[in-house]
């Protein structure tokens, strides 16, 4: 029997009030800077990623924290963007050479930029605020123009960035880069995510054909995925979200069942051993170490209604995060922030968060 959180929905442990979500606000008092940047402490740059400031502006959207988001997309756009929303850098931090603080890579990174899109035209929407609309459709037309290319074979895809990932033939991509969840709203302003929805498709289902998620491959557009089982793709600290937004899809959407039932025996496997694995080899499925809490908390939404869902809860809630765990920290906001209902995707692509008991900051 197939049993996914995206499927069955099982009822969720009760969320408090949207203000009272304890783990966000340390998350706040530990890596959010006064002027509005998301500090990666792991680094000893003291970097900024425009994935991390993506992802805070939309958890602070979750949390109805509006002078939260004002400061991160002010930042945002202050130092990442520039005029006319252009697409962000996505590396900012501490330049030793020059000794002054600045823009490290501007290449963009189109996982960050579709989550900076969906969010500002979700803000636009909720809290009636056109400008956000405006921007957020500003840089969806820029993904499209920059960071997708009309791929022999595949079709229009998303590319992780406009630089560095096409030549010769081949294509190097992400599966992990666009929530299946985001495409119908994405659709809804320009047809060409239908396309580029469907190629992302193929990538999530051609890419794992044992049920596990690589963390990048390639597509020769002579001979198609490169997945050679002597030298199997990885998966691990991409892959892990991609079983983390196939999770979190409502049980409408049409795509659900079949990624679900493409992606249990990742499930299965996370049963057998009690926890995910940091690594999985993606076409023989040996694995190799054990995922740390992130990973743990990433698999919450699709191991709803599995025996082991209350251990995982248990080791979530009974390990504490500290300062310097930037993507653990991130995925457990996404992992337990699902769990405890404080947010839903439907199957148009839009926010479902309780709103219902607010309180003021």
């Amino acid at each position: 029997m197939l049993v996914t959180g995206a499927m069955t929905m099982a009822a969720p442990i009760p969320a408090k009030a949207a203000c009272d979500w304890p783990l966000w606000d340390r998350f706040r008092q530990d890596y959010i800077s006064v002027d509005g940047r998301v500090i990666d402490r792991s680094d000893p740059r003291q970097i900024t990623t425009s994935e991390g400031q993506s992802y805070v502006l939309f958890f602070s959207l979750v949390a109805n924290d509006r002078k939260t988001f004002e400061r991160i997309e002010t930042w945002t756009r202050n130092n990442l963007m520039g005029q006319n929303a252009a697409l962000p850098a996505w590396l900012w931090g501490h330049d030793t050479k020059a000794d002054q603080w600045t823009v490290l890579d501007s290449n963009s990174a189109s996982d960050a930029d579709l989550w900076l899109a969906w969010t500002l035209l979700e803000a636009g929407r909720l809290w009636k605020k056109p400008d956000y609309t405006r921007t957020g459709k500003q840089i969806l037309a820029q993904v499209v123009h920059k960071e997708t290319a009309s791929v022999p074979g595949l079709g229009r895809t998303l590319l992780p960035g406009p630089q560095g990932f096409a030549g010769d033939g081949t294509w190097r991509l992400n599966p992990s880069y666009l929530p299946p969840f985001m495409v119908p709203r994405f659709s809804s302003f320009d047809p060409a995510w239908k396309e580029l929805g469907a190629t992302n498709l193929r990538l999530l289902l051609e890419t794992a054909p044992q049920g596990f998620a690589p963390d990048w491959v390639e597509w020769d557009a002579g001979k198609g995925w490169r997945l050679p089982a002597s030298a199997s793709p990885d998966g691990s600290y991409d892959a892990i979200r991609v079983y983390l937004w196939i999770g979190m899809m409502s049980s409408r959407d049409p795509n659900t069942v079949k990624l679900a039932k493409h992606f249990q025996p990742a499930v299965d496997l996370v049963e057998r051993q009690g926890t995910p694995p940091e690594h999985v080899a993606v076409v023989t499925g040996q694995t190799k170490g054990q995922g740390n809490i992130g990973f743990v908390s990433a698999m919450l939404p699709m191991m709803q209604g599995t025996a082991v869902l209350p251990i995982l809860r248990e080791r979530v809630q009974r390990t504490p995060l500290s300062d310097s765990q930037y993507y653990s920290y991130m995925l457990t906001l996404f992992g337990t922030g699902w769990d405890t209902y404080r947010f839903r995707f439907d199957a148009q692509g839009h926010l479902v968060s309780d709103w219902s008991r607010k309180c003021s900051r």
